[in-house]
C-alpha cells in the first residue's frame, strides 16, 4: 500500500481529487491544504507528497521543504508536483527541491496515478507536456541571491529590511534590484515583482 498525501488549497478540487485517487487500488490517500501540510507529513509519514505548486492566491506555494521537515523520521516522502508549463520558475524550484515526479494540471489525472506509482518505486516521472516549461526553466536570468532580495521584495519588505534579512548593504541591495529590472525587462520594481511571479520565478 502506497501511503499518499495530496496537498491542494483549493478545498473542492483537493476533495474531489482525493476521492479520484482513493479509488485506485493499493493507495491509501489522505489531504490537506498548504498551511497543514508540514504537519500532515510529520503525523502521517507518507510515501510520496502530490502537491500543486500554486495557493489559492495564485501566488507560489509555501517552501517544499515544507513537505519534509525535520524530525519526521525515516526518509522523506518522494514529491510529486502538479504544475504547467506557463510557470517555469516553479518548475525550476521543485526540481531544485528534488521533486521526482511532474505532473502537468492540464493533462489526465491517470498522470498523477502513474507518477505516484513510479516515484514510490525511486523513479522519475516527468509529463512530455512540461519540455518546455523545463526548457524556459533553463533560462530563467536571475541568480540565486537576486531571487531571494525579489522574494522579500514581493512580500512587501522595505530596502532596509531586505539588507538586514540578508546581512547586505542598502547599496547592494538595490544594485540587485536594479540588476533584476533590467533582467526581466520591468519597468520599475512592482513590474519586476508582477513579472516574476507571473513566471512562477517567486
Amino acid at each position: 500500500m502506497i501511503r499518499v498525501l495530496l496537498v491542494h488549497d483549493a478545498c473542492l478540487v483537493r476533495s474531489v481529487l482525493a476521492d479520484w485517487l482513493r479509488a485506485e487500488p493499493g493507495l491509501d490517500v489522505a489531504d490537506t491544504p498548504w498551511r497543514a501540510a508540514s504537519a500532515r507529513v510529520r503525523s502521517l509519514c507518507p510515501d510520496v507528497c502530490a502537491a500543486d505548486l500554486e495557493c489559492g492566491d495564485g501566488h507560489a506555494a509555501p517552501p517544499l521543504s515544507d513537505l519534509c521537515p525535520p524530525g519526521t523520521g525515516g526518509r522523506p516522502p518522494a514529491l510529486v508536483v502538479l504544475a504547467g508549463a506557463s510557470r517555469p520558475g516553479l518548475l525550476k524550484r521543485a526540481a531544485e527541491a528534488g521533486a521526482l515526479g511532474f505532473v502537468d494540471k492540464a493533462g489526465s489525472p491517470d498522470r498523477l496515478v502513474r507518477a505516484i506509482r513510479r516515484v514510490a518505486e525511486g523513479e522519475r516521472f516527468v509529463d512530455p507536456s512540461l519540455g518546455f516549461g523545463f526548457l524556459k526553466a533553463a533560462q530563467m536570468p536571475l541568480t540565486r541571491r537576486e531571487l531571494s532580495v525579489l522574494s522579500l521584495a514581493a512580500q512587501g519588505a522595505s530596502i532596509a529590511e531586505i539588507a538586514g534579512s540578508l546581512h547586505l548593504s542598502h547599496g547592494t541591495v538595490r544594485n540587485y534590484m536594479a540588476a533584476i529590472t533590467r533582467k526581466t525587462g520591468a519597468r520599475n520594481r512592482v513590474d519586476a515583482i508582477r513579472i516574476s511571479r507571473g513566471e512562477g520565478w517567486v
